[in-house]
């Protein structure tokens, strides 16, 4: 059996990331697929290839960079990851979630997580943001929760809530910031359910999804977010809708990263100018 993390291990990491940089990050960014160049509004920035830092996973997804990324952002103190991990790359959930709790003992009190989605909600069109409200651990329906296993009280509660994961307060915000920016289509808000991937849902699957709920589906996100809530951070995040989901069985339309990542490239702009104004409103 694979074994786990210690709390000295992420010490570990956390202790030589600070001995190497001067930045002390209030703010922590995922970046989703396509979405890395948000790194690049940063100033003052250094950054540390996954593969440099201690006890890091390496990241091994086209779109995903794998590079950690520390400077302002609208003159927010952050550290960006510029490409996340996956279950679906192999890595057991608490490798996939391992950066969050190193943040949390950096002295990071917000996380802002993105993602690139498949829109379920048939009012959704490619290039929408949607806002994430709550979320469907469907991994965790069988099983796979990060913080399954013996429990560490100096992160967290051994049975976190999750009815609040998403910041209320946050969320408002971004929909007053939203309206600063002037856009025209409206920005969406809806309910992201994980699958572990990395094949795309059936015609089926997906017509489950909509009947639970669930307005956007990926292959990330969650695990991330249950860590941060278990370690009293501030969670909000947003998903790009980079293709809608097949609910035909005559279409001969299919999904495929790709096309993910091209319509990533052309709406990812949006989401980073956005993310950039929100950091205005984060408390300090």
């Amino acid at each position: 059996m694979e074994k786990r993390f210690t709390y000295d291990d992420y010490q570990e990491t956390s202790k030589w990331l600070l001995c190497q940089t001067k930045h002390r990050p209030q703010v922590a960014i995922i970046c989703g697929s396509g979405l890395g160049n948000l790194a690049n509004k940063l100033t003052e920035t250094q950054s540390f290839d996954y593969s440099k830092i201690p006890n890091f996973p390496q990241s091994t997804v086209p779109g995903h960079a794998g590079r950690l990324v520390f400077g302002f952002l609208n003159g927010k103190a952050c550290v960006v990851m510029q490409g996340r991990f996956h279950m679906y790359e192999g890595y057991s959930i608490w490798k996939v979630t391992f950066p969050v709790r190193v943040f949390y003992l950096m002295g990071v009190d917000t996380l802002v997580v993105t993602n690139a989605a498949g829109g379920l909600n048939p009012e959704f069109e490619v290039g929408d943001i949607m806002l994430i409200r709550d979320h469907i651990n469907l991994p965790g329906f069988s099983g796979v929760n990060p913080l399954m296993g013996p429990n560490d009280e100096r992160f967290g509660l051994r049975f976190p809530a999750m009815s609040n994961a998403y910041d209320r307060d946050m969320r408002q915000k971004a929909h007053s910031a939203w309206k600063q920016m002037g856009e025209q289509r409206e920005l969406k808000e809806g309910t992201y359910v994980m699958l572990a991937g990395p094949s795309f849902e059936t015609v089926a699957e997906c017509g489950l999804l909509q009947k639970l709920g669930a307005d956007a589906v990926g292959m990330s996100t969650v695990p991330e977010v249950i860590v941060a809530r278990h370690c009293g951070l501030r969670v909000f995040g947003f998903s790009l809708i980079t293709n809608k989901v097949i609910l035909d069985y005559e279409t001969k339309e299919k999904a495929n990263h790709e096309e993910v990542l091209e319509a990533g490239r052309q709406a990812a702009e949006k989401l980073e100018q956005f993310v950039s104004v929100i950091m205005a409103s984060i408390p300090p």
